[in-house]
């Protein structure tokens, strides 16, 4: 108990700062990929801080509440995840969380950030699957959804769990907002709809928004830790290393892919949780 809230409050505390050194490493891998020098691994930190000394300008009044909202349960959800609480719960908090960031576009009326919206709703019903089916699989091999359980198992759920691992990492590439499924929102300045739903997010609350992709990207992260960690202490070191191996997987798809239409994101989505997590579900239903 006392190191599930020591987690909590580490969570808490230290996410916005490893979330925004991993942007910061993600640019800089990506500008490697891309034969260029890239900017300064603190350069996310920087970004922020302009971002808040700069005139709060908001569409909306009720766009700063929305944020706030998104960011509170965000932290949340990582706090519970950390400190051991219910999987299943985490997610349904993560999903409620969305919905905020939602209507925090949506509130706007900006034709941009309005379709940048939609495409999220569309994301969403793209990746919830593989999210639920995840706490699942967690379920159906430890007998709980306690995050503080599941870890101490004496071996590492993902050997009971690799069809579902597959599936989460999948979706981790529109949770990250990695081509070829960025079609929500985007890193680069080219695509038809500006920058989807941040389109009309002032300087305060484009930080804000930022501030709160860190902690979901730690939380996330976490979770493919908890496909590795058991019992034993040497899972600990072996989950940093897959959790390294996975983001820059995604920094890999992202450098290497187009973004496609939501249609294909969708289907393509649906069809690898469906056979990779279900053929994996069925094969566990089995062995019971």
């Amino acid at each position: 108990m006392k190191y599930g809230i020591i987690f909590l409050i580490a969570y808490i505390v230290l996410a916005p700062f490893i979330g925004g050194l991993l942007e910061g490493i993600d640019r800089k891998i990506s500008a490697r990929m891309q034969r260029r020098i890239g900017p300064p691994v603190l350069q996310p930190f920087y970004d922020v801080k302009k971002l808040w000394h700069k005139e709060n300008i908001a569409v909306s009044q009720s766009q700063n509440f929305l944020l706030i909202c998104y960011l509170v349960f965000m932290v949340i959800t990582g706090a519970m995840f950390f400190g051991g609480s219910d999987i299943l719960m985490c997610f349904f908090v993560l999903s409620t969380g969305a919905t905020f960031l939602f209507f925090a576009s949506v509130i706007t009326s900006s034709p941009a950030a309005t379709i940048g919206a939609n495409r999220e709703l569309i994301q969403m019903m793209a990746y919830e699957p593989a999210v639920l089916l995840t706490a699942v699989g967690f379920y159906l091999v430890r007998g709980t959804f306690e995050v503080s359980e599941i870890a101490q198992g004496a071996k590492s759920p993902i050997m009971y769990l690799p069809g579902f691992f597959i599936a989460y990492v999948f979706i981790l590439t529109i949770k990250f907002r990695k081509s070829p499924f960025d079609i929500s929102t985007s890193h680069h300045m080219n695509q038809e709809i500006v920058k989807g739903l941040t389109t009309e997010m002032g300087a305060h609350n484009l930080a804000l928004f930022t501030v709160t992709e860190w902690y979901e990207n730690v939380f996330l992260l976490g979770v493919v830790g908890l496909f590795i960690v058991n019992s034993n202490p040497i899972s600990i070191p072996i989950a940093f290393l897959v959790i390294f191996i996975t983001y820059f997987f995604e920094i890999l798809v992202g450098n290497s892919n187009a973004r496609m239409k939501w249609e294909k994101m969708l289907s393509m989505t649906w069809w690898v949780t469906f056979f990779s997590a279900g053929v994996n579900l069925l094969v566990l239903m089995m062995m019971k």
